[in-house]
Parts: C-alpha cells; sequence; structure tokens
C-alpha cells in the first residue's frame, strides 16, 4: 500500500525514475497480468480503475478485496480496515469481474477471526475465486485466525497472496519456514516491504524501504530457493525498491527465481501513465532488468497464467 515514503522515494529518485522511464514509455506489445489491484483504491472510482489499467497495458488483472469493516485487534481496531487504503470488500470486486469476464479475476477475503470469515471466503472461492488476499491483518502467521486462510487454500487449491510487513501485519515472517512445511500443499505468495526488505542477508527488519546493496541469501531469497510452494509478488513501491536499490543483484535474482515471480501493481494513481504510476515503472524495470525476454514474460504473464490458472484472452474479451 501507498505510503509517502514510498512515492517519496519513487518519484524524486530522478536517476532511477528516468532508467526506467525509457523502457516503459510504449505499451508493452506482450500480454502482461496484473496480480495485485484493488477497488476503490483510496477513493479511485471503478472508472478511473478500467482506464488506469487499459493505460497500463494491462492484459487481465486480478482484484484483491480487503474483509469487511470491524473493530478489533486484527484491524488494529478499525485504523486497518479496507487494507488501511479504503479498498472495497469482495463486492466489489466481483460486480467488476462479472462485467469483464477474462479480463477481470478476484481473491477471496474476510477479516480471517470473525465468526463468519471461512463462510464469507468459502462463498467467493464457490464462485470462482482464484485465491485468498489480500490477506493483511494484524496477526501472527502461526496463529489460529492464520490457519483459517492457509487452510482454506489447501482445501480449495488455491494460493493465499499476504502483506509481510514487520510489527504491522502477518508476524513472524522468520518462522515461516514452519508454515510452509506445515501446509506444504498451500502456495503462499509473499508481498509488501518485509517480503522484499529480506532479500537481504542484512536486513534490518525496521527499515521497510532500504537503499543499501544487498548481500544475496536473505529469508525471502531462501524461502524461494528451498520450498516449491512459496512465490513472490513484485508489486508496489517495496518490489519496485527491491529492483532499483541493487540493479547488479536484480538481474541475478530474477534469474534465479524467474519462475517464482509474478508481477503485480498495487498502485492508487488515477492515470496509468508516467511519471505517476509505479505499476508502469515497475514493468519498465522488469523489462530492463530481466536476463532476457524469455524471463520478463515469465514474470510479466506466464508465472501468473500456470499458479492462477487464468485462461488466454480472447479476441472477443479483449
Amino acid at each position: 500500500m501507498p505510503s509517502f515514503s514510498r512515492r517519496n522515494f519513487l518519484f524524486t529518485s530522478a536517476a532511477a525514475a528516468a532508467c526506467t522511464l525509457v523502457h516503459a514509455e510504449s505499451t508493452p506489445a506482450e500480454p502482461v497480468i496484473d496480480i495485485h489491484q484493488h477497488t476503490d483504491y483510496s477513493g479511485r472510482t471503478d472508472e478511473q480503475l478500467l482506464l488506469h489499467q487499459r493505460n497500463m497495458g494491462v492484459s487481465q488483472t486480478v482484484l484483491l478485496p480487503a474483509g469487511h469493516p470491524v473493530k478489533r485487534p486484527s484491524t488494529h481496531m478499525g485504523k486497518s480496515n479496507g487494507l488501511a487504503a479504503q479498498c472495497g470488500p469482495i463486492e466489489t470486486c466481483y460486480r467488476i469481474v462479472q462485467e469483464h469476464p477474462g479480463e477481470y479475476f478476484f481473491f477471496a477475503n474476510e477479516v480471517p477471526d470473525v465468526e463468519n470469515a471461512r463462510q464469507e471466503i468459502e462463498k467467493y472461492l464457490k464462485l470462482g475465486a482464484l485465491g485468498i488476499g489480500e490477506e493483511k491483518f494484524n496477526i501472527d502467521v502461526e496463529s489460529p485466525a492464520f490457519d483459517v486462510v492457509a487452510g482454506l487454500a489447501t482445501d480449495y487449491g488455491v494460493p493465499l497472496l499476504m502483506h509481510i510487513q514487520y510489527q504491522m501485519y502477518n508476524h513472524g515472517f522468520d518462522r515461516f519456514w514452519r508454515v510452509l512445511e506445515k501446509y506444504p500443499r498451500t502456495r503462499f505468495i509473499g508481498h509488501a516491504q518485509t517480503m522484499w526488505a529480506n532479500i537481504d542477508k542484512l536486513a534490518d527488519q525496521k527499515v521497510l524501504y532500504p537503499k543499501t546493496p544487498v548481500k544475496a541469501g536473505g529469508l525471502t531469497d531462501r524461502y524461494l530457493r528451498d520450498y516449491p510452494n512459496f512465490f513472490a509478488d513484485i508489486s508496489a513501491g517495496s518490489g519496485l525498491n527491491s529492483m532499483l536499490r541493487d540493479e547488479e543483484h536484480a538481474r541475478a535474482f530474477l534469474l534465479t527465481h524467474q519462475d517464482k515471480i509474478m508481477y503485480g501493481s498495487d498502485c492508487n494513481d488515477r492515470t496509468g501513465k508516467i511519471p505517476d504510476c509505479q505499476g508502469v515503472l515497475t514493468i519498465g524495470a522488469i523489462k530492463r532488468l530481466a536476463p532476457s525476454k524469455e524471463i520478463a514474460r515469465k514474470i510479466l504473464h506466464d508465472n501468473a497464467a500456470r499458479e492462477l490458472k487464468i485462461p488466454a484472452l480472447t479476441k472477443a474479451e479483449g
């Protein structure tokens, strides 16, 4: 989710942005799947969202709903409702998917420790949700609440996309290997600041947008390497920062994990164009830093199509 610090880094770092812009100017000829967008994002309308995705050159989009608003510790007593960004609940996502079949898809979600969480998520999984998320709540990864969503993901054979942020959401990333081993048939897709800071073996957990060179071998690198059920959502300012902070490392990282990384935008601007849109900058960075066009296509399209079972867009749908 956006923050001042993210925008401050992305849009005032002229050198990093400028070299990316050159490669992001044209609409991509290759198909792009965006696995991370939201309805009502920071007050953005449906019409603005649809235009934003078209302007970015995205072929197919996955909408991630918020849970329904409640005041309890898992939502920081309501402060994190709407994924802390005014994002819409599942009904708003389902409506767009019904109106744009083949082009828009959705995940199911609910605050995991409310009484009807399982029933609400199951309802929409049965209606065609491709996964569960964005799971962004003030809970521990080894808690009964987390077990609800992880267990459902296993039962329905769908991935779980989770926001990992130190001392805020999904606590216990250093212990997440135990979750990966407890649920070997569940595909977990990691996202956000702590996920991407931990590409660095020397990561300071309190620094959410590090700018120092990366020492390979961090937790994220090891989870991606050692666990076939762990994947990466390279969206938001944290995903872009993970590449721009050390481009030499980024090239090697994209090569090593080319089958485990999926593109997402997670940007709340209205234009879908440079210089406002971080999602376009991320597409440009992937195209520029991926060691080959084939690897770039995997990250921008093929991995998501395979793992989320997204069918190819037909001419009629496009």
